[in-house]
C-alpha cells in the first residue's frame, strides 16, 4: 500500500491508501489541505498539487486532466490534479499548491476563521517546491 505524504505551510500530512486510490481520497483520509471546489469531477483546478517524488507511479494524465490544468496557476510539468492522479505502487511526496490551499480554506470557513484567530492565516511562507 503507497503512503503518500503532503506538504503545505500549514503542516504535513501522510496517508496510507491502496493503489487505485486517487491524491484527492488520500488527501481527505489524512485531513490534508487540499480544496476541490467542484467535488472532484475533474471541472476545476483548485486540487491542482505538485508531486515531488512518485510522478511516474501515478496513472496517465487524459486529456480532460491537461485542459482543466491549463486553468492552474504556476503549473509546472510536476503538476497534477489530485482528484484525477490514481496511485500505483510506489510512495508519492506531494506539495499543495497555493490556489488549491486558498480554496480549501474558502470550502472550509470555520476552520480558516481558527487559523486567522491562532495567526497561522495567511501562511508566512509559499509552498517550497
Amino acid at each position: 500500500m503507497p503512503k503518500v505524504h503532503f506538504t503545505s505551510p500549514l503542516g504535513d500530512a501522510d496517508a496510507d491508501v491502496p493503489a487505485g486510490k486517487t491524491l484527492l481520497e488520500a488527501a481527505e483520509a489524512c485531513g490534508a489541505p487540499v480544496g476541490h471546489s467542484c467535488g472532484g469531477a475533474c471541472a476545476c483546478s483548485t486540487c491542482h498539487v505538485y508531486v515531488r517524488r512518485g510522478l511516474d507511479s501515478l496513472g496517465d494524465q487524459d486529456d480532460l486532466e491537461l485542459d482543466r490544468l491549463d486553468m492552474a496557476f504556476d503549473v509546472r510539468p510536476i503538476s497534477r490534479l489530485a482528484c484525477q492522479a490514481k496511485l500505483g505502487a510506489a510512495d508519492v511526496d506531494v506539495a499543495i499548491s497555493e490556489e488549491s490551499l486558498k480554496a480549501y480554506m474558502d470550502e472550509n470557513p470555520d476552520q480558516r476563521r481558527a487559523l486567522e484567530a491562532a495567526g497561522r492565516w495567511p501562511p508566512k511562507r509559499a509552498v517550497a517546491t
